[in-house]
C-alpha cells in the first residue's frame, strides 16, 4: 500500500484545530491510526499506509468542519471525530444558536437525536451514564427558548435524596437550600450565558429552581421544567411532576436508571414511567451509551466496567433472587 503523504488543504484555524495546543490533537490522531499528522502550513499533511490515512482524514475533516463553524474543539471532540472514523458512524449535523457560546454542536448521532427529539417533542426522556452530554445539551435547548423569548422560564428540578426533600430544615432562602443539589446545572447554565446573565435572569424570577416536592399543586405554563437526575425521583413524584405540565410548556426529564440512589430502588420512577409513555404522540425517548461518553475518555472506560461488573451480578442470580 502507498505511504505517500497526502495533503489536506484546511483554513488556518481549521489546521490550528487539527493540531491542538502543544500538537496535542495531532498527537491523538498519530496514536491512534498509527499516521504521522504535520501541519506545514495551508493544511494537514497524513503520511501512513492508505488505510489509516483515510480514516485519519475522515476525523481531520471532521475536526475541520466543527472548526469552521466557529466552534471551540476540545480533546473530547477529537476522540470523538476519531471514533467515528474507526467504525464509520456519520457525523451528527446540526448544532444549537444559544448565549454566549454561539453554537452548541452534537458530537455524536445520538446528541443529533436528542436535540431533534428537543426541538420536536413536548417531553423528551433523556436517558444514559454520566458524561454522555443528556443534561448540558437540555439546558442549552432550554436557555435558547428562554433567549428567544418562546418560553417565560427556565425551571429547574432534581430530587434532594441526601436530605430526604427536607430541604426546611437547611439554612437561607430557596436558593441557598437547593443549590448544592444543582451544582452540574448552574455550571452549564454558567457556561452558556455567562455569570451575569444568569444572575441577573435569576433575580427577575425568568430562572427558578425548585426541588421535586416543591413544584406540587403548581401548573407551569409557558415554561421549560428540566427534571434532573430523574432515578432518583419516585414514582408518585414522576406522575406528580408529569402531571404539571401547562399550556405552552415543555419538558426533559433526564437520569440513569442504572444509578439509583433511593433506599428502594424498584420505587424509582424514571424508568416505570419511560416503560408506560414512550410510543406515547408528543412524548420522545433518546438513550445514550458508554459510546457517547465524551467527557475524560477514563470515563467512558470506568462505565463500561461497572456496567460489565453489573451484568455479571444479574447473572449471577438464582431464579429465586431475581
Amino acid at each position: 500500500m502507498s505511504r505517500a503523504p497526502e495533503f489536506i488543504t484546511l483554513s488556518d484555524a481549521a489546521a490550528r484545530a487539527v493540531a491542538g495546543a502543544n500538537s496535542r490533537h495531532a498527537a491523538l490522531i498519530e496514536d491512534a491510526f498509527g499516521v504521522l499528522v504535520e501541519t506545514p502550513g495551508g493544511g494537514v499533511s497524513l503520511s501512513g499506509d492508505s488505510k489509516a490515512r483515510a480514516q485519519a482524514k475522515k476525523a481531520v475533516q471532521a475536526i475541520a468542519d466543527r472548526a469552521d463553524q466557529g466552534l471551540e474543539i476540545s480533546e473530547a471532540d477529537v476522540r470523538v471525530a476519531i471514533g467515528q472514523a474507526r467504525t464509520g458512524a456519520g457525523g451528527a449535523p446540526g448544532s444549537l444558536p444559544v448565549g454566549r457560546r454561539g453554537q452548541v454542536a452534537p458530537k455524536t448521532a445520538t446528541q443529533a437525536e436528542y436535540l431533534q427529539a428537543l426541538a420536536g417533542c413536548e417531553l423528551v426522556f433523556g436517558l444514559g451514564p454520566a458524561g454522555t452530554g443528556k443534561t448540558f445539551l437540555a439546558v442549552a435547548h432550554g436557555a435558547g427558548l428562554l433567549l428567544r423569548g418562546e418560553v417565560d422560564r427556565l425551571i429547574v428540578s432534581r430530587p434532594a435524596v441526601e436530605a430526604g426533600e427536607r430541604l426546611g430544615f437547611l439554612p437561607g432562602d430557596m436558593n441557598e437550600k437547593v443549590d448544592p443539589y444543582m451544582a452540574p446545572v448552574w455550571e452549564a447554565l454558567t457556561d452558556i450565558l455567562g455569570a451575569d446573565q444568569l444572575r441577573r435572569r435569576r433575580e427577575k424570577g425568568e430562572i427558578e429552581v425548585a426541588p421535586i416536592a416543591f413544584l406540587r399543586g403548581r401548573t407551569l405554563s409557558h415554561a421549560y421544567v428540566i427534571v434532573d437526575e430523574a432515578q432518583n425521583a419516585t414514582r408518585l413524584q414522576m406522575k406528580m411532576v408529569l402531571t404539571r405540565l401547562g399550556e405552552g410548556a415543555r419538558m426533559v426529564v433526564t437520569g440513569d436508571p442504572s444509578q439509583v440512589d433511593l433506599v428502594n430502588a424498584r420505587d424509582s420512577g424514571l424508568a416505570h414511567a419511560v416503560g408506560l409513555l414512550e410510543g406515547v404522540k408528543g412524548i420522545g425517548v433518546t438513550r445514550f451509551s458508554t459510546a457517547d461518553v465524551v467527557r475524560h475518555p477514563l470515563v467512558e472506560r470506568i462505565v463500561r466496567a461497572y456496567d460489565a461488573d453489573a451484568a455479571r451480578s444479574r447473572g449471577d442470580k438464582g431464579p429465586d433472587d431475581r
